[in-house]
């Protein structure tokens, strides 16, 4: 489909630049693939998280996999998130937008694309979840300061939800240099504010809810799969959750197990019409999908969201991050990332008629859609580039984002539409000519671009 004028001329413009260098019962062991050794699990002594969920399940009995990865992930003084800086080459695992600026710009260029194709509302609220280091939402900054002629004198904002305060400091440091600072009152839902070098605001915020009402784009890069899931397997006596216990026989380790009989979760979470054999489901983000929608079909807007994923066809997808290299999920819980694919399939269902929905659609598709193959290919990129090492660099990086082996494939995007944004033009007759509205532009990164 050709895209507008409008929509290929942001595309054309951002190519100008150039780019940056224990219980009584008897629990039955769960059938769940592991991803790798155990070995880890030997260690001498107990982490403290270690020793808190010990203590938990010796008081309460076996925790859900949801609870397990809600205290491993989030625990307000021991959890993952909390403690760890762990993006990046020399943390556990690097996401697309520390491989390159690209994918942010392209990224930008879709936020104003679709700001454009809703008429262009007097305030832009970016809210991103889960922002990492910061590297996404700077990479879009950078794209709205080279198009502000196209914005113009709306309101825009940078609304940022985040949990880690680790990662919160990088994020202000990234954003607005010394700008930030802390906000004393803690009955206000910003516990963070500050201004970019070019006086844009920006404020952070610990739940979704806290963002101020608006006209949104909301981008959920690699935040669903760290939400906790909910894990089922079928069984002869029908559907039983799996746990997570200590081990009988090794009290400092942790296992897998099927409660005996079927828990709150399996009898309301599993679908009626289910056939595969094991499932995992994340409420959470069935939760957080809703108020997404909610919003954007009051306040108009969209919501981004990519993140590995499939579309309600895998079965065991949780596994650990430790150093770039998987991880056994129940070995020293707090030293690894802890992620499940997303089933975009479910958050689909969970957000219901009030918005369209779009995809999943594969990364590789995604990008090339957005142009991608012409931003490698711009003469400040690739034909004047004579530098050997910087040439490689750019090279690998589109193709660790492209190659289906790598990240094209298993990646992928998925928004929520305010069903206004995709209404067909209206046509309107008189006497002697038919004359009609202008037509809406297609979603960028949904749809091929076409540039001539």
């Amino acid at each position: 489909m050709r895209v507008g004028l409008r929509a290929t001329h942001l595309i054309n413009r951002i190519f100008s630049h150039s780019v940056g260098s224990a219980s009584a019962v008897r629990w039955r062991t769960a059938h769940i693939k592991l991803l790798c050794s155990s070995s880890d699990e030997s260690r001498g002594s107990r982490s403290s998280l270690l020793r808190h969920l010990t203590s938990k399940i010796q008081a309460t009995g076996p925790i859900t996999v949801a609870e397990y990865m809600r205290e491993v992930l989030t625990n307000p003084l021991m959890g993952y998130y909390v403690r760890n800086d762990m993006l990046g080459p020399d943390g556990d695992f690097i996401t697309s937008p520390e491989i390159s600026q690209i994918f942010g710009e392209l990224i930008g260029v879709w936020i104003i694309s679709e700001w454009i194709g809703a008429g262009r509302p007097k305030q832009l609220q970016l809210v991103e979840l889960g922002p990492g280091k910061g590297s996404l939402a700077a990479d879009i900054l950078r794209v709205f300061t080279q198009l502000h002629s196209v914005i113009g004198d709306a309101s825009v904002s940078l609304h940022l939800v985040e949990v880690s305060p680790v990662l919160s400091r990088i994020q202000a440091q990234e954003l607005t240099r010394t700008c930030s600072h802390e906000v004393d009152n803690t009955d206000t839902p910003v516990y963070c504010s500050g201004e970019t070098a070019t006086g844009l605001p920006v404020s952070w915020y610990r739940r979704l809810e806290d963002v101020p009402a608006g006209f949104s784009i909301f981008l959920a890069h690699e935040f669903f799969d760290a939400l906790p899931v909910h894990k089922f397997e079928r069984t002869q006596k029908g559907w039983r959750e799996v746990l997570v216990d200590i081990h009988p026989e090794k009290p400092e380790q942790l296992r897998f197990v099927l409660a005996p009989s079927p828990t709150l979760a399996s009898s309301a979470l599993v679908q009626a019409d289910e056939r595969r054999s094991h499932v995992e489901v994340c409420a959470e983000g069935g939760v957080l999908v809703q108020q997404l929608a909610r919003r954007v079909a009051e306040h108009g807007g969209a919501a981004l969201i990519a993140d590995y994923g499939h579309d309600g066809t895998k079965t065991d997808t949780l596994r650990g991050f430790k150093g770039h290299r998987q991880h056994h999920v129940l070995a020293d819980p707090g030293s690894a990332d802890l992620t499940a694919d997303v089933d975009f399939r479910y958050l689909r269902r969970m957000a219901g008629g009030g918005v369209a929905c779009m995809g999943p659609l594969a990364q590789r598709a995604f990008l090339k859609n957005m142009g991608i193959d012409a931003r490698m290919q711009a003469s400040v990129l690739l034909r004047n580039c004579t530098d050997a090492s910087t040439r490689k660099q750019l090279i690998n990086s589109y193709a660790l984002l492209t190659d289906p082996a790598q990240m094209g494939e298993r990646f992928n995007f998925f928004c929520l539409l305010h069903h206004g944004r995709l209404v067909q033009p209206q046509v309107l007759t008189g006497l002697k000519l038919e004359k009609r509205s202008p037509a809406q532009l297609p979603v960028a990164g949904f749809t091929e671009l076409s540039y001539s």
